[in-house]
Order: C-alpha cells, then sequence, then structure tokens
C-alpha cells in the first residue's frame, strides 16, 4: 500500500508543471539544457519536482539556501534518472549545501590498514549509510559553458549514490543481467588502462582521480558521459556504449 501510494504520490509531482522562475533557473543553469530532446526536458521537470519534495535541503557553514541553489542542484541529479525506473535515491534523504571548499576533520580509513586524521579539504562526498550527499555550491557547473572541463560534483556525488543502491559500493550499480558480465569486463579494462597511460605520463580525457579506485572511476566516468560526451565516445567506446546502456542515454548525439 504505502508503495502505491508514493507511486501515486510522485505521479501527481511529475504532472505538474515546474513554476516559472524554478523552470528559468534550469533552462539557465543546467549547462547542457539546450542540447535536451523535447521529450527529455519535461521529463526532467519531472523528476526534479519530485526530488525536490522528498528530499531536505540545508546550507551549511552560513550559507542561506535560494530557490535556485535547491532547484539546480535537484536538476542535475534528475539527470541521472531518466528513461529509467526511478526510486529517486532512495537510501538519500538530505542534501547538504556548502558556499564553497570545506575542510572535514576526523579519522578516516585509507585503505591497506592505514587510517589518518589530517584535515582533509573537499568539494563534496557521499556518506551512503547517513543517507547524505554534500556538494559546495561554488563548485557546481552554473551557464551554457560551465562543466566544459567534465567536472560536476553533483553528478559525481549522485553517481555514488547509485553505485550504493545495492548496499554495496564498488563501482557497479544495480544493473539489468544483461549488462552485468560486460559491466565487470569493460570496466576493468577501462581502469587498467587508465593506470597504464597515468604511468607512462601519457594525457587522458579521464581525471587522474578516476584512478583512485573503481568507485570514483564511475563518478568520474560520470560527469564525461553528460558533459563530454562525444570525447569519451571517441576515446572510450566501449565504455561510453556502456554507460550509455547504463543510463539510457546517449548525449553524444543531442
Amino acid at each position: 500500500m504505502i508503495r502505491l501510494l508514493n507511486s501515486w504520490r510522485r505521479e501527481r509531482l511529475r504532472s505538474l508543471p515546474l513554476p516559472a522562475d524554478w523552470e528559468r533557473h534550469v533552462e539557465r543553469n543546467l549547462s547542457f539544457f539546450d542540447q535536451l530532446p523535447t521529450r527529455d526536458r519535461r521529463e526532467l521537470f519531472g523528476h526534479t519536482q519530485v526530488l525536490l519534495a522528498e528530499k531536505h535541503f540545508e546550507g551549511c557553514d552560513g550559507l542561506v539556501l535560494t530557490d535556485e541553489m535547491r532547484v539546480t542542484i535537484a536538476a542535475y541529479a534528475a539527470m541521472l534518472l531518466l528513461h529509467r525506473e526511478a526510486d529517486y535515491y532512495s537510501r538519500l534523504t538530505s542534501i547538504l549545501v556548502y558556499p564553497g571548499a570545506y575542510v572535514v576533520e576526523g579519522e578516516r580509513y585509507r585503505g591497506d590498514g592505514i587510517w589518518d586524521d589530517e584535515p582533509e579539504v573537499r568539494l563534496g562526498q557521499t556518506s551512503g549509510r547517513l543517507g547524505v550527499v554534500v556538494v559546495a555550491w561554488e563548485d557546481v557547473p552554473r551557464g551554457s559553458t560551465a562543466g566544459a572541463d567534465g567536472h560536476n560534483v553533483v553528478l559525481h556525488e549522485f553517481a555514488h549514490q547509485l553505485d550504493y543502491e545495492d548496499g554495496a559500493m564498488n563501482g557497479a550499480p544495480l544493473l539489468e543481467p544483461a549488462l552485468r558480465e560486460v559491466w565487470s569486463r569493460v570496466f576493468a579494462t577501462e581502469f587498467a588502462s587508465l593506470e597504464r597511460a597515468l604511468d607512462a605520463g601519457e594525457a587522458t580525457i579521464l581525471r587522474p582521480y578516476a584512478a583512485k579506485n573503481p568507485v570514483e572511476f564511475f563518478a568520474v566516468a560520470t560527469e564525461l558521459f553528460f558533459h563530454c560526451a562525444a570525447r569519451l565516445r571517441q576515446h572510450h567506446a566501449a565504455l561510453y556504449e556502456l554507460l550509455a546502456g547504463y543510463y539510457k542515454q546517449d548525449p553524444a548525439a543531442w
């Protein structure tokens, strides 16, 4: 019964027109909005309505949240849901927004039995268990030319949320059966190729941060898939096709 009620409520929200000023925020700030097909724009507005209704947004470090901030972040997060059965990041409850880079203190596990407690400057982070996404507003792409380098903190952190939907953050989100085997093979090949390129000092469109682990590789690849689609398809065709199969979108054709 609860699932049916949620489905009905979300359908009603998606059917509502986005307020005119909210729509202008999306049109102005979503860097690839002008390229989207009309049908995708309508679907994007609907998913944005649901995210704004269901998720708690909170300003941090003195930041006073505006509708523009909330709508822009929600719209970017909605891009990852187009054309798919969306549960609207079911493990996520809150989105914390800092004005800019922020400092995280406390012990952190680095892997291989290593811990450290050095302060760390961040632009975003995701906590699957706590149901929180954190982003720095100054790092959220805004405008038609923003994100040309492929960097998008919102897409990055919400890709982590998708990765965690099966309860494990490992670089492989919930996948249809047809994608599971090929996903492991392609991602392992592309990850190893990136490591070799970096070791050899070769240029790559994938940021070095993607080589940290498979989790970050998936998130960085997601950023490039939406912001630098044609370049990703040219240089990493197998990776692009895999992401196109998962996200059910073809941004290189926009």
